[in-house]
């Protein structure tokens, strides 16, 4: 993949550019696989359980009201990429997601969170399911900080519409990226 390819396909590529704020994970580290637990059992891949990494974030603007986390497959071959999860409304107040925030019980993430259906459909986080001979996939993760408590979407709404009405909204963001695949 060219350099310039690389480019367009990051899912940040067109969006204006804010500031950046730290993302740390205790499950994956930036630039490495992602572990057998957050690939998709629901997709039949041997030993995984879709589980959500743990995400930590600080240093986000003082002036941050809600944050947004999604974790995006730009590399799936779909012409579109794919969502694996999207989780908006989350308050201010929480720098923190235990693994497995994302089970489908949505028990875990804190109160006023609206987890979104992702490319499966499922309201949850769906892992990892590179199809063989694929390639190599990036994951990223991006916790995306905004100025307002709350955007007003459906929880059925796409995460490409949350996407779209986060824009105005966004004032930092923060990726890490993890590959799986071969």
């Amino acid at each position: 993949m060219t350099d310039q390819t690389q480019a367009t396909n990051d899912p940040c590529y067109a969006l204006p550019e804010v500031p950046s704020f730290e993302l740390r994970s205790s499950t994956v580290a930036d630039g490495t696989p992602f572990a057998e637990a957050q690939y998709s059992g629901v997709f039949g891949v041997p030993g995984g359980r879709d589980i959500s990494p743990e995400l930590t974030w600080s240093g986000f603007p003082d002036d941050t009201r809600s944050f947004i986390v999604t974790v995006f497959d730009p590399d799936a071959p779909t012409g579109s990429g794919f969502w694996h999860w999207a989780v908006g409304n989350i308050p201010a107040t929480t720098t923190h997601l235990v693994e497995d925030a994302g089970s489908e019980s949505r028990e875990l993430l804190p109160a006023g969170a609206v987890a979104f259906p992702n490319d499966a459909g499922l309201a949850r986080y769906i892992g990892a399911a590179p199809p063989a001979g694929s390639g190599v996939h990036r994951y990223h993760i991006t916790v995306t900080a905004l100025d307002v408590a709350r955007l007003d979407l459906d929880s059925g709404a796409s995460p490409a519409l949350l996407g779209f009405t986060a824009g105005p909204h966004t004032i930092a963001r923060a990726t890490l990226v993890a590959y799986a695949g071969e």
